[in-house]
């Protein structure tokens, strides 16, 4: 986004990782939390709730819509909602700054609201594809206009009424699922999305809190329209996709041992853990409980040593955004790992699978990539500058290299990490990574 500051990341080498800390709450649960507590009828209180710019997002649209909304403070939101037909048509464009999954579930949510509302964002969010989203909900009725390439701004039309389908996923997608889900409460009928593999699960359980029926047949999950929702609690657990990040770094840098708290461990969203501990990872998983229908738990893991494996295709959707991360497992990993099956990657805040293997290639890494992954042959990594071309997950990424570098590691473009992980650099650094953060003049 170009209003704001450039930032780098100068990240020095070795080091390790050690203490207790806490990630800050789950980005898509956030989102979610903020979407149906609007739709609901009553107060929704809100704990956890992720303070970064994406979820921020989420809320500044739905207050222009005509929720009232207060906080957040220190991660608490209370919503005051306005039903399932109260939102109210913005004066002007909905800004969505970088956030992917604020615009694809809007699509859906706001397809049967019955007022013209336009979505856009940044650079990064109008080049990415959402025919994938708009072409089913046009099959229920929607009319919602694209680019010429297909992509933001999105308009959004009124029409008289949107009708259930029965979909089959071309592609493992929580954020196009959800979407039609969310289309389905405003629809004639039954909805029902039928999943290649299983993906996230946080709307489907989400709608379950609030109280509205959802019904799910092994990998088909149905809603039928005219439901209501109803307020309630919500405690948002810490974001897994964060803690990627220091799984991996405490796995990769020898002497660390390190404790995650109340981190979300949902079946959907623990490939990461799965993989890394294929991987060889040693990593426990402590007091497991359930906090708002989302089983959570504290991670423990410790430094070992980890070889090159083919990642599991069943775990891929499991996975998804954890990938930059778990590509720096496989380049400090003994022998060779192979990705396929993850053409997801290239349409995310960058193309991921270019953008890493560029990164690691100018780290000194046998990093090849693939049309839907890639190949990397674990070696040392030197030091040197690569560029996160403005995708967070990234940015972190190669600041948890730097504790196997053998010189620093300068990575560039970094200001988006705050639209998922606010005071990542803080966080870092009092866990014992030397990460240190400068503005850039332009």
């Amino acid at each position: 986004m170009s209003s704001i500051q450039p930032l780098q990341f100068r990240a020095g080498p070795g080091g390790h990782l050690s203490g207790t800390l806490r990630v800050p709450g789950d980005k898509s649960i956030s989102h979610r939390s903020i979407m149906l507590g609007s739709l609901a009828g009553g107060t929704t209180r809100v704990s956890g709730f992720l303070e970064g710019a994406d979820a921020l997002a989420t809320l500044e649209a739905f207050r222009r819509m005509g929720v009232v909304i207060e906080g957040p403070d220190d991660g608490r939101v209370v919503i005051h909602g306005v039903g399932m037909d109260g939102l109210r048509a913005p004066d002007g464009v909905l800004d969505l700054g970088n956030s992917g999954t604020s615009m694809r579930l809007l699509c859906g949510l706001l397809a049967g609201q019955g007022i013209g509302v336009t979505l856009t964002g940044d650079a990064s969010l109008r080049s990415r594809p959402m025919r994938r989203v708009t072409d089913p909900l046009a099959r229920m009725g929607a009319r919602i206009d694209t680019s010429e390439q297909g992509t933001a701004p999105l308009h959004i039309r009124p029409v008289e009424g949107l009708y259930g389908i029965d979909y089959q996923l071309p592609v493992a997608s929580a954020q196009i699922k959800s979407a039609l889900l969310l289309a389905g409460l405003y629809a004639d009928g039954e909805t029902c999305v039928t999943e290649p593999a299983p993906t996230r699960d946080h709307t489907e359980r989400m709608l379950q809190g609030f109280g509205y029926p959802v019904r799910r047949e092994g990998a088909r999950i149905c809603v039928t329209g005219g439901g209501r929702l109803t307020a309630c609690e919500l405690d948002v657990p810490a974001d897994i996709s964060s803690a990627a990040f220091f799984l991996v770094g405490a796995s990769i840098a020898p002497g660390s041992d390190l404790t995650l708290r109340h981190v979300g461990i949902n079946p959907t969203r623990d490939g990461v853990i799965t993989i890394l501990r294929l991987m060889g990872a040693d990593i426990e998983v402590l007091d497991r409980r359930e906090v708002g229908g989302e089983p959570v738990a504290d991670l423990r893991v410790r430094s070992a040593p980890l070889h090159g494996i083919r990642i599991p295709e069943e775990q891929v959707p499991l996975a998804i955004d954890e990938f930059p991360a778990l590509f720096i497992a496989a380049a400090c990993a003994d022998g060779e790992t192979l990705l396929s099956g993850a053409e997801e990657l290239r349409v995310k805040e960058s193309d991921r699978i270019q953008v890493m293997a560029d990164g690691l290639s100018a780290l000194g890494v046998d990093a090849v990539p693939t049309p839907d992954g890639m190949r990397i042959r674990g070696g040392a990594i030197g030091g040197g500058r690569v560029d996160s071309h403005g995708d967070h997950r990234i940015a972190m990424a190669f600041a948890m290299a730097a504790l196997r570098a053998g010189d620093e590691i300068l990575i560039d473009d970094c200001a988006n990490v705050d639209t998922s992980f606010p005071g990542f650099a803080e966080l870092a650094a009092g866990a014992g990574l030397d990460l240190t953060v400068r503005e850039v003049q332009r």
